[in-house]
Parts: C-alpha cells; sequence; structure tokens
C-alpha cells in the first residue's frame, strides 16, 4: 500500500461532462459565469466543453461561443473533449483559448458501440490520428477510458483488455489516461487491485487519472482507495452533476463524485487541493439557482467543517 500523497490535482469536468447531461438548454451566459467562479475558486484543471456535433448534443452546442468568453485566472489549464478529427478541427479554430484536449472510448465493445457506434478498434483508429494532429498543434493530450471498471451491458470487463487500450493511447501521444467508473461499478478493493497493476502495464512517465460515479454511493470510497493505490490525479464535477446516457435502460447513472464532497476529504486528511472550498461551494450554489433543483453535492448541503478546536480525538 503506497503512503497517501501530499498533493493531488483535480480536473474539474462539470462544465463538460455535467451540463451535457441536462435535459434543459442551459444559457451561454450561465455557463460562462458558472465556469469563471470555478476558475477563480483554485481549480487549476477545467474541462470546459465538447466539439462534438450540435445535433448530437444541443446543450454544447455553444462550444466554440463558451470557450471565447470565458475569463479565467492564466494559470488555469483548459481542456475541451473532441469525439474526432472534425471536432478536432473545430477546437483548432480556437486553439489559443485552451492548452489540453482529451479525447474517449470504451472499454466494451457493446458501450462503444452504444456510444459512438464504432467498434472499440475503429474508435482507436480514428483517435490515433486526433492525437497525433493534437500533438503537431502543442496540445496536451488525454485518452479516456470509459467503463474502465464494468459495462451495464457485458458486466465484467478484463483489466487486460483495459490495460491493452490504455497501451495504445500511450502509444498514440497520450500524456494521460483516465479511467472511468462511467455508471458507478467500481468497488473500493477493485480500485486498490487495478491502479498498481495499470501503473505497472503503463510504466511512470504516464499520468494515471482516476474519474468515478457516485451511482452508488461509494465514489468517496474509491477516491479513498485510488489514494492509498498511488493516485494522485482525478476528475470529478462540482455538485455532483453528470451520468451517462449509456448506462442501460434499467438503472441509469447518477451523477460524478461532487468535486466539493472530494475537496472537502482531501483538505481534512492533510492532502493539499490548492481549491478555495467556499469559492467552490459558491458555484454548486450558483448551478442549483440556473438549474432549479437540488444538486447531489454533500458538502455544498452540509458547508464545510468549522473546528473550533483541533483537540485530539
Amino acid at each position: 500500500m503506497a503512503e497517501l500523497p501530499q498533493r493531488v490535482r483535480i480536473r474539474e469536468v462539470g462544465p463538460r461532462d455535467g451540463f451535457q447531461n441536462e435535459p434543459e438548454t442551459i444559457d451561454t451566459f450561465d455557463k460562462v459565469r458558472l465556469i469563471d467562479q470555478l476558475g477563480r475558486s483554485g481549480l487549476g484543471r477545467i474541462e470546459v466543453t465538447s466539439f462534438v456535433r450540435p445535433d448530437v448534443i444541443p446543450q454544447l452546442a455553444d462550444a466554440a461561443a463558451v470557450l471565447e468568453a470565458i475569463d479565467v485566472p492564466p494559470d488555469v489549464s483548459l481542456s475541451v473533449l473532441v469525439p474526432n478529427e472534425r471536432g478536432l478541427d473545430r477546437a483548432l479554430e480556437h486553439r489559443d483559448r485552451f492548452h489540453e484536449v482529451s479525447v474517449f472510448l470504451s472499454a466494451s465493445e457493446t458501450h462503444n458501440r452504444r456510444n459512438v457506434n464504432r467498434s472499440v478498434a475503429e474508435s482507436l483508429d480514428g483517435l490515433r490520428r486526433v492525437l497525433a494532429r493534437a500533438r503537431e498543434a502543442g496540445l496536451r493530450c488525454e485518452g479516456v477510458i470509459s467503463t474502465a471498471f464494468g459495462c451495464p451491458f457485458e458486466g465484467f470487463v478484463a483489466p487486460e483488455r483495459v490495460a491493452e487500450i490504455a497501451r495504445e493511447l500511450r502509444d498514440a501521444g497520450c500524456d494521460e489516461v483516465g479511467f472511468g467508473d462511467t455508471t458507478g461499478m467500481a468497488n473500493p478493493k477493485q480500485v486498490g487491485a487495478l491502479f498498481p497493476y495499470w501503473r505497472d502495464m503503463l510504466g511512470a512517465e504516464i499520468e494515471l487519472t482516476a474519474h468515478f460515479h457516485n451511482t452508488r454511493g461509494q465514489g468517496l470510497a474509491n477516491v479513498l482507495a485510488a489514494l492509498y493505490a498511488g493516485v494522485d490525479s482525478f476528475e470529478s464535477s462540482f455538485g455532483e452533476l453528470g451520468g451517462c446516457p449509456e448506462s442501460g435502460p434499467a438503472h441509469p447513472a447518477t451523477g460524478n463524485i461532487a468535486t466539493e464532497d472530494v475537496v472537502s476529504m482531501l483538505e481534512e486528511m492533510g492532502i493539499a487541493t490548492g481549491v478555495d472550498l467556499p469559492a467552490l461551494i459558491v458555484a454548486t450554489g450558483m448551478a442549483r439557482d440556473v438549474l432549479g433543483r437540488a444538486l447531489g453535492s454533500h458538502v455544498a448541503t452540509a458547508g464545510p467543517v468549522e473546528w473550533r478546536t483541533r483537540g485530539a480525538g
């Protein structure tokens, strides 16, 4: 068991992963002010939007407008998700507005087919071209593997299969590989065993990132297991926004782990995040007001822990 890290990196994915699952269109102005507030909270990495086809995800049709309008501190690294070369073409028209690009595919054939209508092999073939061009443009690249811990359609996903895909992404130019618990099927024992295995398969030069959902209430437990397995990079979504549209009709996946819940737990454990928790909670409150509904975040409801004394016990 590895020692706990002293500091972690958090990529906020709510503006993309969270917003795209909202049924009602969010006004561009509201998206911009929410992202600006997230940037002012100390979050060092924010996934801003995705250059997908507007008819596929209408919520993100304003990707270019959002990217051009946001105003975050210069030390915040902004990333965009691109599904294919056409999406990359659109993103590169705004190359001076972001720093990283993310690509994605599923570890299971069924989920990949339902999500992007391609086989895993077809997805990898296309992503190699995307990643080569993104690297030429000087962008840092992340490859995200969905259903890395289990698939709602196929069930068990072989860790060896996930490792094989991760190696393909590494060899295609990814600096970082994200492992997605897309529908909240992971458990802490599994997480603790898989990340050291994947680290051994990929080598020390690749950043490994954990992306957990809180579908079955195990999100923070999985974060803790990942920490002890040597992971110091996480993706999360403010307000516990998000989900997965391809999670199976019987069990729709709820949101990502809430960023403020992760930050609160880590900071209480003495692990630095660089995030101003009250400022982050303000962003969640703003999102709640924009969406007009309660959100799943615990800390946004209860507030930060306020210690009157720091005595033992």
